[in-house]
């Protein structure tokens, strides 16, 4: 009686070997450290420039260790957190500010050996790794007025199918006119907005002889609209934010037109803004005839330096075959014959048929590939109350970056090239992947949460789990003896597995998430608990010492298990509607709910049968 067979304790020994191999990382502090990047994905940290940023740290006498570079990124380690902002401030001033960015930053010290094995520490959340916070508002003005071009355009359109002479539409933000210099034609208007554009609130108005239909965005579609826009956005940032491998970020929608952004473990405010705010795209757009009205072609310059001072650019038609939106993937890659950097794209369905019509229709002429970037220029005024006010322009620089024959028609996979290097193909085919924004953003609030607030917290939580732990140890000593011994050992390993599981399959401990684990701690305790007393009470009617033993265990089995599952499903309903700091909570909880009944059941009772099965028991110490 109360003996394992050796199966069950090899697996025991080998899940305790595991866990601790998992959770060993995590003893193995970060070092503060700066880390120097290119201010675009061209630039290269070469080591003149990290003999730059040593020379600076020299000067301010900060000590140092560790220096690394690998062309894309160079990092200097430092003996202490408090110097990190000055060194920082120190080598940014040595370096130049519009080609380098210097952010703080923790450098891991996991051993090869055990990164090797895919052991790592833990993920720390915003509130205890630090990182940034960003607000943005979309420009959903923008999305309307486009929305008002459009039915323009659409009503123009009805007018010449018509052909109605003497009727004249006008837009003005959002709200659109109807002019006709008679009732039939203004009739005719109005019930084609009634029938074909039902977003439209509309009134007829006669005026000095003249008749007009004067309409508005609905109420109801402008907050659609919004809405739309938002959501799309929100994608768009979930999947740049994903590609680019942030642990936990939170993007999420606040109020109307509103995007809180929060990059945990990110220090570096210039790069987190360049991968959630930068917006670019592509445009296919075939190059203008000679005899092209002046009207519909534009002349755009080229990307290449080079071409562009001996050409001085192209004239392409205004007419957009397809743009960025149409992609539905794109990877970056290089030119088999040239070595060059290239763009290969998949085009969606209406996209695919587009590009094949453009093209068939235009073998011998020239396409281009127009690429365009906007920078989000910001400006602060005060409001008559003194407070500050920020608007944002959206600022498109379009550039030419190929321009070539059309041999043959395109369907809806095909390749471009004329990228400037591999980290610029790169980055371009992670936006069309991510694909557009909707409307432009501009940054209404950024904050940067520094390390030494996350060490703060860090070390209140630690504390609070160190507290705790010890107090629950020294009661299970106390009150029920050897058997608390035995219940100590399985809690200490059951946050070993705890650790070891968040660290093996990436979760992020945040503040909260340090709360599920001290309410973890208690819960493997209270299983123990029951088992004890069940134990006890075996005792007190009369029941042998290994009876007991055996009773105990097994008849607290049930009410462990459905205790543990009903949390559980508590838990899986946090993570499933929480978000944020409830999602960290959730996560750690639910780890530590599979944890505690492996350790509380199978851990403690094969501890206990060590000590007391398969031998003659008169005592027992509960």
């Amino acid at each position: 009686m109360n003996r394992y067979p050796l199966w069950k304790y090899l697996l025991i020994l080998a899940v305790v070997a595991v866990g601790f191999l998992f959770a060993l990382p995590n003893i193995y502090l970060p070092d503060p450290a700066i880390q120097i990047s290119g201010n675009s994905a061209a630039t290269k940290v070469e080591q003149s420039t990290m003999a730059a940023a040593q020379k600076a740290l020299d000067a301010k006498g900060i000590k140092y260790f560790g220096v690394e570079n690998d062309d894309t990124n160079g990092l200097i380690r430092l003996y202490s957190k408090d110097d990190q902002l000055v060194a920082q401030s120190a080598v940014q001033e040595a370096l130049n500010e519009n080609q380098y960015i210097v952010a703080v930053n923790l450098a891991p010290t996991t051993p090869q050996w055990l990164t090797s094995m895919g052991a790592g520490p833990m993920k720390l959340g915003l509130d205890l790794a630090g990182g940034v916070h960003f607000l943005l508002e979309v420009d959903t003005p923008q999305v309307l007025a486009e929305e008002m071009k459009n039915i323009e355009t659409a009503l123009k359109k009805f007018q010449r199918e018509e052909r109605m002479r003497g009727v004249f539409v006008r837009v003005d933000g959002t709200s659109l006119t109807v002019k006709a210099d008679n009732e039939d034609k203004r009739n005719k208007f109005s019930s084609h907005i009634r029938s074909e554009l039902q977003q439209l609130e509309f009134d007829r108005i006669e005026r000095d002889g003249e008749f007009f239909v004067e309409a508005t965005l609905s109420d109801v579609y402008i907050r659609e609209k919004e809405a739309q826009a938002v959501e799309q956005n929100l994608t768009a940032l979930r999947k740049r934010v994903n590609e680019l491998g942030v642990s936990e970020p939170i993007v999420q929608r606040q109020g109307r037109n509103r995007i809180v952004v929060q990059l945990p473990g990110i220090q570096d405010t210039a790069r987190a803004k360049s991968i959630i705010g930068k917006t670019a795209s592509l445009e296919f757009r075939l190059e203008a005839r000679p005899s092209e009205l002046a009207s519909k072609k534009t002349l755009f310059p080229y990307k290449d330096q080079e071409r562009e001072q001996l050409t001085g650019g192209a004239y392409l038609e205004n007419k957009v075959v397809i743009r960025g939106e149409h992609v539905n993937n794109a990877f970056a890659g290089f030119d088999p014959e040239t070595s060059l950097p290239q763009i290969n794209i998949n085009l969606n369905s209406q996209g695919g048929t587009l590009m094949n019509h453009a093209t068939r229709d235009n073998v011998g002429r020239s396409l281009a590939v127009l690429f365009i970037e906007y920078h989000t220029r910001t400006e602060t005024t005060l409001d008559e109350n003194g407070q500050e006010v920020k608007t944002f322009t959206q600022i498109p620089d379009k550039n030419i970056i190929s321009l070539a024959t059309i041999q043959d028609a395109l369907n809806a996979s095909f390749r471009i090239t004329g990228i400037d290097n591999p980290q610029e193909a790169s980055e371009l085919a992670l936006l069309l992947r991510a694909g557009a924004l909707a409307a432009p953003m501009g940054f209404v609030e950024e904050r940067t949460i520094g390390p030494s607030l996350g060490a703060e917290n860090v070390a209140r939580g630690v504390d609070s789990v160190q507290l705790g732990l010890v107090l629950v140890l020294l009661f299970m000593l106390v009150y029920y003896k050897a058997f608390g011994f035995a219940a100590n050992l399985a809690l200490a390993l059951n946050l070993t597995l705890l650790i070891a599981i968040m660290s093996l399959f990436g979760a992020t401990l945040t503040l909260p998430g340090i709360a599920g684990i001290v309410l973890t701690v208690g819960m493997a305790v209270d299983a123990n608990v029951l088992i004890f007393s069940r134990i006890r009470e075996e005792l007190a009617e009369g029941s042998p010492p290994q009876t007991a033993i055996h009773a105990g265990f097994e008849r607290a089995f049930t009410t462990i298990l459905d205790a543990n599952i009903t949390t559980f499903i508590v838990a899986i309903i946090l993570y499933a509607i929480g978000s944020g700091p409830v999602k960290g909570f959730a996560v750690t909880l639910a780890i530590g709910i599979l944890t505690s009944m492996f350790t509380a059941i199978m851990g403690t009772r094969a501890i206990v049968n060590m000590m007391y099965g398969n031998r003659p028991v008169k005592k027992l110490l509960i």
